[in-house]
């Protein structure tokens, strides 16, 4: 024995195991006596000197000595072993070993016949120190143990495991491998899943089988989309649950691991977009049979999952975007189809309105009355507007189907270009502005097409003399190598930086910045792009905000097309544009005659940026009332202070301060608030009209309109006999975001003039009654409420007009609420109607939040009816909003 009675190292040790540690005393206190070398006392030097240094290491090192291949190891090295520690101290290497000893046999020989070190990194190493063939990984360097005589006398190792990192990097790869698969098939969802599952079969140790199952909008369940490492019919074809997939695979018997250990564990993960996200799938992996389910393996499973789930999410976004991208090419090609349908349709009625006004002007225009004339005049003038809008609709049609094509003929660019800007000079002289032209002559011929390059000088200048209030506008034309180069510069109010990468886009305008008109349709800049890009050019803008802007055009000066046929000029519609909308350029200061001198004349203000519209209201109303005119919101509040108008008639949208400006300021206004306002618009719907009510307009109308009915209107806002007392608070104006604020009064519709003449019988006054319904809130329950209605009304003995009315009135409150209220907590409508001594009131609650409605649901001015028989209010909540009617 090595050991005295009491467990301490026996003088024979002479204390060669003090210093090993807890395998030091393990190997003091073993029988080394019944072992191949013998009693301690009798080792060699040489051997005591190899257990020493091995016992001192803190290294993994182990020393097998003699023809038994006698162990002899450190503390470090014990723990590579597991638990075949401690039974390992003496016994033979090759059997602690022995299931990896196929491995290690040669290395360890080849050290001690040849008498040569062995460096063997990522050496893979069976090993069955956890209760299950375990797949190990060790740098290794073997080297030979000397004896005293100088002759081998065992082997020396030095050893690290280095089974981690050889698994993480395996695993990294396979992920990238992965990753990179995901990205392969972008908006393919079922190519995507097959491509990553394919790359899965890059590592069958850590993945010997897998399979995907996703989720599908037309089925139920979930379905087989990829599999390996099996035959994919060995798996099911779908699922109602995942609870037994993971058996099913460990019923296959499929081989796994370095040494091809039936696989008998499987996990599934679910496949998730993450935190509240739905489900789209399962992932099933296989776990690799010499490998535990530790941590680290369960992370790296997540992950895959979590490669999965996001590569099925961004191809299903991705399809979906698509999806939402060729719906709106689709609309945007109806869209563009229609308006190519429309504006053919309009050309036959437009030739027919403005031939025969041409030809009246040009047969009998100087035997015409002043007054005739000018109207004709102006609608001729008007219908040129029109026809150049149906030409850009139809133009920019053409273009985005293709069907466009610049004919380049040979040009006098520059005279062209010096006539075409002539064209606004007087346009320009009115505005007060300043029109520089220089076009020097190119000295080389140029090739453009001439109605495009027209339509491309009108537009800028147009817009430079729009958007420019002082100061002047620049045009210039030069020759710039192979091409030709227009600038229109102006010192108008610029463009902010933000706005200017979508400048060019179709239907896009400047929020809120000041203009001399609101009019046009947004197609001007980007016809001017398209019509450019046509001839092989570009066209860029520089602006400052406050400074001006100086839109510059590049086009080649180009190869002809077609022989010219003579000098370009100016065509008709472009000098039709020399007449825009701001200018007052007719007199019609020849008004009908009117009243006789002395008689007084309500004085009416009308406010229009429309200069033709504005001398149209001047003329239908002069004969009538004194009408005084202002073109923005502005001039038209210091009118106002300098004289107080009986009325005011204006638009809504104007450059500056627009027709809710005007009307906020005239109803904050103690000294104002009394003056009657009546919109005018071309903004049609109910919607639009709830706006103005809302914000305390007197009654408004959509453009066009009747003359007759605006006249009609204006005597009755003037003959009403009811003002707002002073004092009294008038409602907020209605801020833009109307669904979330809630429901406003639904507009009223004036009364027809009262005709004087014998006063009407008396009637028996109405009875008292009541009545209160829930009805389903569905289009299906207005026919039922319009017959609950009438009966109440016969029973409380209303006069058939009135009751009419209220009829009406309540049925369209009623189809509000149940069209305006989105997700109603309550899934009906109550109506509640009173009739007292006279008085009758009607409230319509409904239980949802009010949006706005769009066009399609607009019904017309049906709705306007709400309060023509008296008062409205609208009581709006997160609960519900309630409608009153009250009517004396």
């Amino acid at each position: 024995m090595s050991a005295g009675p009491d467990g301490a190292p026996s003088p024979a040790d002479g204390g060669l195991f003090r210093d090993g540690g807890e395998n030091g005393r393990l190997m003091a206190a073993f029988d080394w006596a019944g072992s191949p070398v013998g009693p301690v006392a009798g080792w060699p030097a040489s051997l005591r000197h190899a257990v020493r240094t091995v016992l001192a290491s803190r290294f993994p090192m182990i020393l097998a000595w003699g023809a038994g291949y006698t162990q002899f190891y450190n503390d470090a090295y014990a723990t590579l072993i597991g638990a075949k520690h401690p039974a390992a101290i003496g016994a033979d290497l090759r059997v602690t070993l022995a299931e990896g000893w196929a491995a290690l046999q040669g290395p360890v020989e080849h050290a001690m016949t040849a008498r040569e070190a062995s460096w063997i990194p990522q050496l893979l190493l069976l090993l069955e120190r956890a209760g299950y063939r375990e797949e190990t990984y060790f740098t290794v360097s073997h080297a030979p143990a000397y004896g005293d005589d100088g002759r081998v006398a065992g082997m020396h190792a030095v050893c690290t495991e280095v089974t981690r990192q050889v698994l993480a990097e395996r695993r990294q790869r396979l992920l990238h491998d992965v990753a990179t698969a995901a990205g392969q098939q972008l908006g393919d969802e079922a190519a995507t899943v097959r491509e990553m599952t394919a790359a899965l079969a890059g590592d069958p140790l850590d993945v010997p089988v897998a399979a995907v199952y996703l989720n599908t909008p037309d089925e139920p369940g979930l379905r087989r989309a990829a599999a390996i490492g099996c035959d994919p019919q060995a798996l099911p074809e779908s699922l109602s649950g995942d609870g037994r997939l993971a058996a099913a695979v460990a019923g296959l018997g499929l081989p796994g691991g370095p040494w091809g250990d039936p696989v008998t564990e499987a996990v599934v993960l679910p496949l998730s977009g993450g935190a509240g996200a739905d489900r789209v799938g399962v992932l099933l992996v296989g776990v690799n049979p010499n490998r535990a389910l530790d941590a680290e393996y369960r992370t790296f499973h997540e992950l895959l999952a979590g490669q999965f789930a996001g590569a099925v999410g961004n191809a299903r976004a991705y399809a979906a975007q698509r999806s939402r991208a060729e719906a709106l090419a689709e609309l945007d090609r109806a869209k563009t189809t229609f308006f190519a349908n429309v504006s053919h349709e309009l050309r036959t009625p437009l030739t027919l309105l403005m031939a025969p006004i041409a030809d009246a002007l040009a047969d009998a225009g100087p035997g015409l009355p002043a007054g005739v004339r000018d109207q004709l005049t102006l609608a001729l003038r008007n219908g040129h507007r029109l026809q150049r809008l149906v030409n850009d609709l139809l133009e920019f049609v053409s273009i985005e189907a293709g069907r466009a094509s610049a004919v380049r003929v040979e040009t006098d660019l520059a005279a062209f270009t010096a006539e075409l800007a002539g064209v606004l000079r007087a346009a320009t002289e009115r505005a007060g502005l300043r029109l520089t032209v220089e076009c020097p002559p190119l000295g080389r011929p140029a090739f453009v097409d001439p109605r495009m390059w027209e339509k491309i000088v009108l537009n800028l200048v147009a817009n430079a003399v729009k958007y420019t209030f002082v100061g002047g506008i620049d045009v210039s034309l030069r020759a710039a190598g192979d091409a030709v180069v227009l600038e229109v510069a102006d010192t108008g109010v610029g463009i902010p930086a933000a706005e200017l990468p979508q400048l060019f886009e179709r239907f896009h305008r400047v929020a809120g910045s000041p203009a001399r008109s609101r009019e046009g349709t947004g197609l001007g800049l980007a016809l001017v792009r398209e019509l450019v890009t046509l001839h092989g050019g570009s066209v860029r803008v520089d602006s400052e905000p406050g400074v001006g802007s100086t839109f510059t055009v590049t086009v080649p000066l180009g190869a002809p097309d077609a022989p010219a046929e003579g000098p370009a000029t100016p065509s008709d519609a472009a000098r039709g544009a020399a007449v825009t909308p701001w200018d007052d350029e007719l007199d019609w200061s020849a008004a009908p005659p009117g009243p006789p001198a002395g008689a007084p004349r309500p004085v009416v203000l009308v406010v229009d940026d429309n200069a033709d519209m504005r001398a149209y209201l001047r003329r239908l109303l002069s004969p009538e009332w004194t009408v005084r005119t202002a073109d923005d919101g502005v001039p038209a509040l210091a009118s106002i202070a300098e004289m107080r108008p009986d009325v005011v008639l204006t638009d809504v949208m104007m450059p500056g301060l627009d027709g809710f400006g005007l009307l906020r300021a005239l109803r904050t206004d103690p000294a104002t608030r009394e003056i009657p306002v009546v919109m005018l618009t071309a903004r049609a719907g109910q919607e639009a009209a709830v706006e103005g009510f809302d914000a305390g307009v007197d009654d408004y109308l959509a453009k066009p309109f009747q003359s007759a009915e605006l006249v009609a209107r204006l005597r009755s806002v003037l003959g009403r006999g009811t003002r707002r007392a002073p004092g009294v608070p008038l409602p907020p104006p209605a801020p833009p975001a109307g669904p979330a604020s809630g429901p406003v009064a639904t507009p009223p519709r004036p009364r027809a003039p009262v005709t004087v003449g014998e006063p009407p019988a008396p009637s028996a006054p109405p009875r008292t009654v009541t009545g209160h319904w829930r009805l389903p809130s569905a289009g299906s329950s207005v026919p039922a409420l319009r017959r609950r209605l009438r009966a109440l009304f016969a029973d409380a003995g209303l006069d058939d007009d009135r009751a009419y009315d209220l009829v009406l009135a309540t049925c369209e409150a009623a189809t509000n609420a149940i069209e305006h209220a989105q997700d109603p907590t309550e899934p009906f409508i109550d109506v509640a109607a009173e009739v007292v001594g006279g008085r009758v009131e009607i409230a319509v609650r409904d239980y949802g939040r009010w949006r706005e409605r769009v066009a399609s649901m607009d019904r017309g001015r049906g709705s306007m009816l709400m309060s023509a028989i008296g008062d409205i209010t609208a009581t709006p909540s997160p609960a519900g909003t309630t409608v009153v009617i009250r009517s004396r």
